[in-house]
């Protein structure tokens, strides 16, 4: 195969990974780096190296849609990218110590259980009671596009939410893998918000936590241009063309699709735990 068609197929790929990354929160990185490793037959470590640079531009894409038309909680994020981040570092330096397979298959099992709830969860549920304190006074509350109006909604259990993206940063730097399913789960069940603010939300952390994750590939020497080059464009197409789908797509499709590719990355995980492919 030449480069040329190879590249071509890379954008492809890439196109589809960044669609269902911004449509569900998860980066493009869920289906990216199993493409890559399983049906280009690219080394893990540069694969990931790939996909963590195609993160930020899943990021950069479709955060900047989404927050222009409305739909990005730009408080929430910030706050709790505090959290996300300093649980990478921590989780990036026990990666030194541990041993990544318990820890593999414990998130599997909690991402099945996550995908069963987020199927299960009533958006009706939202907006009874007022905010919690902190969500009030860092003003967090917010409306979003729900045709034909803006439709209001509040914020609840801020602390329990940052608690589990200090979680989410951990795995992420512990385990090499995107942590949006845990930023999304942690938004749309422990803080209530509206599935689409929280899928939202989390399509614009996860370009600032791959930013600091890409640094450290980087270094070693992990990040091939002529592999990531095609793999970013393709992804940041995906990103652009979900964002604009995101917006006409009912909420609930959007759940069963979500829970769906949580509950095969929960199987992924738990499987390579079992046989210690991590």
């Amino acid at each position: 195969m030449s480069v040329t068609v190879f590249s071509i197929y890379l954008l492809i790929g890439a196109s589809f990974a960044g669609l269902i990354g911004s449509l569900t929160g998860l980066g493009g990185g869920v289906l990216l780096v199993p493409m890559l490793v399983l049906l280009f037959h690219v080394s893990l470590r540069y694969a990931v190296g790939a996909s963590l640079i195609s993160v930020i531009a899943t990021s950069s894409g479709a955060a900047a849609a989404y927050l222009s038309e409305g739909y990005t909680n730009l408080r929430v994020g910030m706050f709790l990218q505090v959290a996300a981040t300093a649980g990478a570092i921590g989780g990036a330096i026990l990666a030194a110590y541990l041993h990544a397979t318990t820890i593999s298959i414990i998130f599997g099992l909690v991402l099945l259980y996550s995908a069963y709830m987020s199927y299960r969860r009533k958006e009706e549920l939202e907006g009874s009671g007022p905010s919690d304190w902190l969500a009030t006074r860092l003003r967090m509350e917010g409306s979003y596009p729900d045709p034909p109006a803006w439709k209001p909604y509040r914020v609840y259990n801020t602390m329990g939410g940052f608690s589990m993206m200090l979680i989410a940063g951990a795995l992420s730097g512990l385990l090499g893998i995107g942590s949006g399913a845990v930023k999304v789960l942690a938004m749309d069940q422990l803080m209530r918000l509206p599935y689409k603010v929280s899928t939202t939300t989390s399509n614009f952390m996860i370009g600032i936590t791959a930013a600091a994750s890409a640094g450290v590939y980087l270094l070693q020497g992990f990040i091939d241009p002529g592999l990531t080059m095609p793999v970013m464009i393709g992804v940041l197409v995906g990103a652009f063309s979900g964002a604009k789908l995101l917006m006409r797509v009912p909420t609930k499709p959007l759940r069963v699709f979500f829970s769906f590719i949580v509950f095969v990355m929960a199987i992924e995980m738990i499987y390579s735990g079992l046989t210690g492919k991590l």
